[in-house]
């Protein structure tokens, strides 16, 4: 059984059809792509896996679930965390309480034993602590644990915000254009991140991105849409030699 399945998915503003039609599946452990040009749909896809739009018409299950009609953050609790566009990170907030903020849900003491400073609430104090130190190790970010997150540079921004999305413990996680204004050597760092995450953690990874290099680099497969509707799916020589996804990108017939 896939991991997250869309099928027929559509969905409509106004008189306006943002996206038809749309399936996909992404397996366990997988690095998928999902491209193509500027108002194709791609984060109109990702609003819906997450929540932040419900569909006009569709499906969308994780492990086999539908999770449609559910809000983003019982989404979210269920396997599914997101990167944005532009970086949505607490700014005037450490590196590492950016990262312990995404493990509230798994706060087991009580609202008494947070004011009155409790033991039950140091010891998971201690434990998100320490979890953080270790998430933010394997980033190369350890050392900017008391640092607020306005003061990093921009690719360790980019790092942070992945790192808190997987503080969330996700089963999928979705990167909506995570080397977006990254030079050559931020974006190879990247690349190395990601296959890392990919072998330490057992996360599947859906993202979208321009950098074409960048996506036939790292992605098993490719979902190309236009015009709100998939074009093409494969691997990266398929869908590089597609007169589809070539018309699509340099308009052709």
């Amino acid at each position: 059984m896939s991991l997250l399945v869309a099928k027929n998915l559509g969905i409509t503003f106004g008189g306006l059809r943002a996206l038809e039609g749309v399936e996909f599946s992404l397996e366990k452990g997988e690095i998928m792509g999902l491209i193509g040009p500027n108002g194709a749909g791609k984060t109109t896809v990702f609003n819906l896996l997450t929540g932040v739009y419900l569909p006009t018409e569709g499906t969308i299950e994780l492990e086999g679930k539908n999770i449609v009609g559910k809000k983003t953050y019982q989404i979210n609790q269920s396997g599914i965390a997101r990167t944005f566009q532009n970086i949505r990170l607490f700014k005037d907030v450490s590196v590492i309480d950016n990262v312990k903020t995404a493990m509230n849900s798994e706060m087991k003491y009580s609202a008494l034993s947070g004011v009155l400073r409790l033991p039950s609430y140091w010891k998971e104090e201690k434990e998100r602590t320490e979890r953080g130190h270790e998430l933010l190790k394997m980033f190369g970010l350890d050392e900017f644990s008391d640092a607020y997150a306005k003061n990093l540079p921009y690719g360790q921004q980019r790092k942070l915000e992945i790192a808190r999305a997987l503080a969330t413990n996700p089963k999928v996680l979705l990167l909506d254009e995570p080397a977006a204004g990254m030079n050559p050597t931020e974006t190879q760092e990247l690349m190395e991140t990601i296959l890392s995450i990919k072998k330490n953690f057992e996360v599947s990874i859906l993202l979208i991105e321009h950098d074409m290099s960048f996506v036939m680099g790292i992605c098993e497969r490719i979902v190309v849409l236009d015009y709100g509707r998939i074009i093409a799916t494969g691997n990266a020589e398929e869908i590089r030699s597609n007169p589809k996804v070539i018309a699509a990108y340099l308009g052709g017939e």
